[in-house]
């Protein structure tokens, strides 16, 4: 979608206790499906940079985790797919936005990307472009500061 380029080692998540990840080089790593009855959360917690990490980072790294349970082998997920995890995962955001110009534009660009396939870098520009233009946004900024 933006033409950006980046290693596959910045995708690559390492986790504790998983020696084949951390024996193997970074640019051979491909995503692994993992076990659906693995939740997210017990995902998290074997992550052990994120022992410690900020709210901020964990939910970059739910991001990453859910897209990597949801890719196939080569780290892209299908147009279909994507559209489910926006239906299903991102629906706070996504609700009441299906009449709004932006938010056809950004879905007819997903319909129209020649892979037919989205890389992680792709994937984390449609999140943030649907929140940019969600009313939820707009919500989350009018809600006030209690100290």
């Amino acid at each position: 979608m933006c033409g950006c380029t980046h290693s596959s080692r910045d995708q690559t998540l390492h986790l504790e206790g998983d020696p084949s990840l951390s024996a193997a080089p970074p640019s051979t790593l491909a995503p692994r499906k993992m076990r659906k009855s693995v939740s997210i959360s017990k995902q998290l917690a074997s992550i052990k940079a994120l022992k410690k990490g900020s709210d901020l980072e964990k939910a970059i790294a739910t991001i990453a985790l859910i897209f990597r349970n949801s890719s196939d082998p080569d780290g892209k997920l299908g147009k279909a797919i994507a559209k489910d995890l926006l239906q299903t995962q991102f629906r706070n955001f996504t609700e009441g936005q299906e009449t709004k110009p932006k938010y056809k534009d950004l879905l007819s660009e997903l319909d129209e990307h020649t892979e037919n396939k989205l890389d992680f870098e792709d994937f984390m520009i449609l999140l943030l472009s649907i929140t940019v233009i969600s009313d939820l946004l707009q919500n989350i900024w009018s809600v006030k500061i209690m100290n």
